[in-house]
Formats: C-alpha cells, structure tokens, sequence
C-alpha cells in the first residue's frame, strides 16, 4: 500500500511493532549480554551502526509504504531524538561514575532502565497525541517550553547533575532497607531472612527518572515535525534501543563534542518556534530536517575542529 497514512496506524501495527521490540531485546539480553561485560569501544561502534541501519531500513519501509511525507517525519523525528539522546548519555554517564557502577554491569542498568523507559515513552505520546487533538493551544504550549529549554541549555555551560540532592535518592536510602555494597548484577538480596535492595537498584531508579525528565523535552520535540503518534512512537523507539550502545561508545570522548550541546540547544529553539507560530508561517519537513541535520552538523564539525586545534596546541 502506498500514499497517505490515515490518522493513527490499526492496532495492529502496535502489536506487530512491539512484538519486534521485545523480540529484540530478549536477544540482546539472553544472546550478546548472557555474560555481563563491559562493551568495549569496537563492539559499541558496531552496535550504534547496526541500530541505526535498521532504523533506515525501517523508514525506508515508511517511506515505500505511505509516501515521502511521512518518511520524512519518521527520519526528522529520529534524527531529533537519536541528537537530544546524546544529553541523556552524557547525564547518564555522570550518574554511574558518581555510584561507581562496574562497567561489566552498566549494561544491565541500561537495558532494563531503557526497557521501563519504553513504556513511560509510550504513555507520554499516547497522552500527548491526545491533548493535541483536542486542545490546540496545547502546541503553542509545547513549542514555548521547548524554545525555554533550548534557552537554558544555551545559557548553562556544563551538566549540572547532582545525585546526592536527588530527592528520589534521598526517598530510597531513608525508607529503602539497602545492602551497603554491590552484589554483582543483583538488584535485590536475601540477607538473614530479609529482601535488600543493593545499590544497582537505585542506580537504576536514578537512571529512569532522569529518562523521564528528559522525555518532557524530546517527545514535545518530536511532536513539532509530525502529530501522527505511530510515526512519533517508533521514532521514539528506535533511538532508545540505540541509547545504551551509544553511551559506551562516548563515555570515553564525551569531552571532544564541546558544541553539540549548543547545537542540540538550538534545535530545541527551532522546533518550538516551528511548533509555536506553524499557523503563520509553514516550514515543509524537508526544509526542517535540512535545518536540523547543517545545525547538527555544524556543531559536530565545530566540535572537531576544536578538538584538532587544542591537541595541536599542546607541547
């Protein structure tokens, strides 16, 4: 079937996806992750090109299936959450160094909180694809807060996170019974007849809440580009499954992308004011994405640059 995609995919698109989905990942943690290790950075590099290959081949199949608008939307989309994903691992790397997380087992903090992420992501679209449809001006709504968001990320200079202060953290450790060390890849323990939770376990909570937080940004931003909430789902879901192999992969380098926050940043400017003011003026979605892609562009080679520049400087 070719042409126009009628508003919201059948259900069976859902089920079929999602079966996808889980049948993904239970390869991934049954096959590859059957051992705990640390991914090193020629693994990472394969999986970060694998996960993106199938989202290609995925849009291609919505590009062949309901036509060059909605292929765009789903290639906008991806590329928008794939970029603000980038924020997520930096955050998320900070996270697990400040609970020194074994990097054998970081994996598994990743998998499952990226597993819960999936379906709160899921909830958030179906909610916002809801409010959009009956109140319009909950999208000149979004389209200010993502221009805020982008605002202060401009004016903040670096990653401000500070676990400590974490209200969740602070929740969990006063009323949470906690082994004071790690076990391995557990999450909770039988000690003297009781049930403790370990440490991993908060690391995780503290992983799913920072996704959550994160997902106020990037699904409104999503939202910019195209309204259908399938398009914006699989979107969604195809940068996530690539998250965890892309956080191994710049844990070691986040230092020499000094400007892809600002660029994220003003992505998240772009889209807002493309969402807030879409009834005056119309920005087509090819001319978005090309928008999108020369400001992320721009801001990796920039990074580059810099980069080549200080090694150079260097005695």
């Amino acid at each position: 079937m070719t042409g126009h995609l009628p508003p919201g995919a059948p259900l069976w698109f859902w089920v079929a996806f999602n079966a996808f989905v889980v049948a993904l990942l239970a390869v991934d943690l049954g096959v590859f992750q059957r051992r705990p290790h640390a991914m090193k950075k020629r693994e990472a590099m394969l999986r970060v090109a694998a996960m993106v290959a199938l989202a290609l081949l995925f849009n291609a199949w919505v590009f062949y299936a309901w036509g060059r608008q909605r292929g765009l939307e789903f290639l906008a989309g991806y590329l928008i959450e794939y970029s603000l994903s980038v924020d997520n691992v930096f955050v998320f790397i900070v996270v697990l160094n400040y609970f020194h997380v074994n990097k054998a087992h970081q994996h598994r903090v990743l998998f499952w909180g990226i597993l819960s992420a999936l379906v709160m992501r899921g909830a958030f679209i179906v909610i916002g694809a809801a409010l959009l449809r009956r109140f319009e001006w909950v999208g000149y709504l979004m389209g200010a807060f993502l221009v805020f968001t982008g605002i202060r990320l401009i004016t903040t200079d670096e990653y401000h996170v500070h676990p400590e202060r974490n209200p969740v953290v602070r929740f969990f450790r006063r009323f949470v019974p906690m082994t004071a060390d790690y076990h391995g890849a557990r999450f909770v323990v039988r000690e003297a007849g009781r049930t403790l939770a370990t440490p991993l376990l908060l690391v995780l909570l503290v992983v799913e809440v920072t996704d959550v937080l994160f997902a106020v940004d990037s699904i409104p931003a999503i939202f910019a580009v195209t309204r259908d909430p399938f398009i914006v789902y699989t979107s969604n879901v195809f940068a996530i499954l690539g998250l965890r192999a892309l956080y191994f992969l710049l844990a070691g380098v986040m230092d020499e992308l000094k400007y892809l926050k600002l660029g994220l940043a003003f992505v998240l400017v772009f889209v807002g004011l493309k969402m807030s003011t879409e009834k005056l003026v119309h920005i087509s979605i090819g001319l978005s994405l090309g928008i999108i892609v020369a400001i992320l562009g721009l801001a990796t080679l920039a990074s580059l640059i810099e980069e080549r520049l200080a090694k150079a400087r260097q005695p």
